[in-house]
């Protein structure tokens, strides 16, 4: 699909102010260094939550309800175990041992709480505060399928735009982020994010979605209803080159950027991410028995080669220090520990990084601070306690069922739900190594992405007007509208008559 294709005429409507501003968000959250400090984020969920206020409505049906009221009910699990963590007489959870302990040593009073950081929870609610605004906007604003359609290209032309900086930046300046020193990753690319393993997933997602757009526009272009391999190479000759090569532009400045940033995992997951995606969008035109395995082994070789070719770096990463680093493996131990002393409730939102240094394993290296365990779910967890961390857990599984549930039940826009698939799982995975779903400027347009992709994964309402897609116009044309429809009626009438 052109670039000028997802630029239907807007008309005006009550809607288009939560529209504008969740591509507003989408394309400006990686922005102030990944939108990690305080100030970015409640700036972000001011926005969001204006945006909510207009949010439409009128294409919500009753498995968009049900989606609401999932989150609804993750926002009151929220909202009972911050109560608790802040509360001066919580109901259930127990003080923190720590305060008496703290009072016997200093021979004063000193009121207990069931965090060990007192009213900490209140300032590590900006994140996932923003996250659940980002989603639950995606859910009403992506249900119709023209603004999850831009909300796509939103992502994608942002995610380019963002992979430029971050590759001149590198060459020009690369001791510079934005107006700022960069301290560390001197020999990576970054971008606007401060760590290179969030950047490569960032360039990573955003090539996902390239990817999904090039291929998308390609089949649409192909006359038979199922490819001729055969003919394949004669048919994609006739693509007219000024149409398809600015998307082939921005999805190898994504993979440039995303090689550069030297990160193992974020590369690894990426490009396995855009073989599976790969091959689920062309699977109905694959062979029937052997074309999957085919697909999944040329993807895998081609993936190779672009590691020998553009990721010397990141081959050289994987030689020397193997697929984990041994810090990180005994951090997640230290944080098993954590989880095992504070089961139910954690130790407070956002107090890992005091929470961490009593369990810190000997084996680890004194040099640095540990403010994150490298693993989103062991730290929230730690954090929250376990029977939060598996309500999360849950609600992720159903949103990746829902996924896949719109990837292979839907005939028509089916990208929408795959690029969201495609990019939560990346993310997901990425997540368990890492902290790319703490970061704000990561996490709040791909959850948007993620909200428009479970909107979609339902089938349109029958009965109203269908926007054109690659997939209908490979099938015989585009729909007849009703207008069509008068004209090639009137014969028929007029011989009955």
């Amino acid at each position: 699909m052109t670039m000028r294709l997802w630029l239907p005429k807007i008309r005006w409507s009550w809607s288009l102010p939560a529209a504008f501003i969740l591509f507003f968000v989408a394309a400006g959250a990686p922005f102030p260094f990944g939108s990690t400090n305080d100030l970015s984020i409640a700036f972000w969920c001011l926005c969001l939550g204006i945006a909510v206020t207009f949010a439409p409505t009128r294409d919500l049906r009753r498995p968009h309800l049900w989606l609401v009221a999932g989150i609804g009910v993750i926002v009151a699990a929220y909202a009972f175990v911050l109560h608790e963590q802040l509360s001066d007489h919580p109901w259930v959870a127990p003080f923190q041992p720590i305060w008496k302990q703290a009072s016997d040593l200093l021979g004063v009073p000193i009121a207990p709480s069931a965090s060990i950081v007192k009213n900490e929870a209140f300032f590590a609610l900006g994140a996932p505060l923003a996250n659940i605004l980002a989603i639950v906007l995606g859910i009403t604003v992506g249900a119709d399928c023209e603004r999850a359609r831009r909300l796509l290209w939103v992502i994608a032309i942002s995610g380019a735009a963002y992979a430029i900086y971050g590759v001149l930046s590198f060459l020009i300046e690369p001791t510079m982020i934005l107006w700022r020193d960069k301290t560390a990753y001197l020999g990576s690319v970054t971008g606007t994010f401060i760590n290179r393993n969030t950047a490569a997933a960032y360039f990573g997602s955003c090539a996902v979605i390239w990817m999904l757009l090039i291929l998308e526009d390609a089949r649409r272009r192909l006359p038979e209803r199922h490819i001729e391999w055969r003919r394949l190479s004669l048919d994609l000759r006739t693509i007219p080159p000024k149409e398809i090569l600015p998307q082939l532009g921005c999805l190898l400045i994504c993979l440039m950027a995303m090689f550069m940033t030297t990160s193992r995992a974020g590369v690894g997951l990426s490009l396995l991410a855009m073989i599976v995606a790969f091959t689920l969008f062309l699977r109905k035109d694959l062979p029937p028995r052997t074309g999957i395995w085919i697909s999944l082994g040329t993807g895998l070789a081609v993936a190779l080669g672009l590691l020998q070719l553009l990721g010397g770096r990141v081959s050289s990463r994987f030689d020397s220090q193997g697929l984990v680093d041994e810090g990180r493996v005994e951090a997640w131990k230290s944080t098993l520990r954590i989880i095992a002393d504070n089961p139910w409730f954690g130790t407070g939102m956002g107090t890992f990084q005091w929470a961490f240094p009593p369990y810190r394993s000997p084996n680890i290296s004194i040099r640095g601070v540990w403010d994150a365990a490298h693993s989103t779910p062991l730290e929230l967890a730690s954090e929250v306690g376990i029977p939060m961390a598996l309500l999360v857990a849950l609600a992720w599984a159903v949103m990746l069922l829902m996924l896949a549930k719109g990837v292979f039940g839907r005939r028509r826009d089916a990208i929408i739900p795959l690029a969201a698939a495609a990019t939560a799982t990346l993310s997901l995975l990425h997540s368990c190594l890492d902290f790319t779903l703490q970061v704000p400027g990561y996490s709040i347009p791909f959850f948007a992405l993620f909200g428009a992709g479970l909107a979609q994964s339902f089938r349109t309402r029958e009965g109203r007007p269908i926007p054109e897609t690659g997939a209908t116009r490979r099938r015989g044309g585009s729909r007849p509208t009703t207008a069509d429809a008068v004209p090639r009626a009137m014969p028929e009438l007029h011989k009955s008559v």
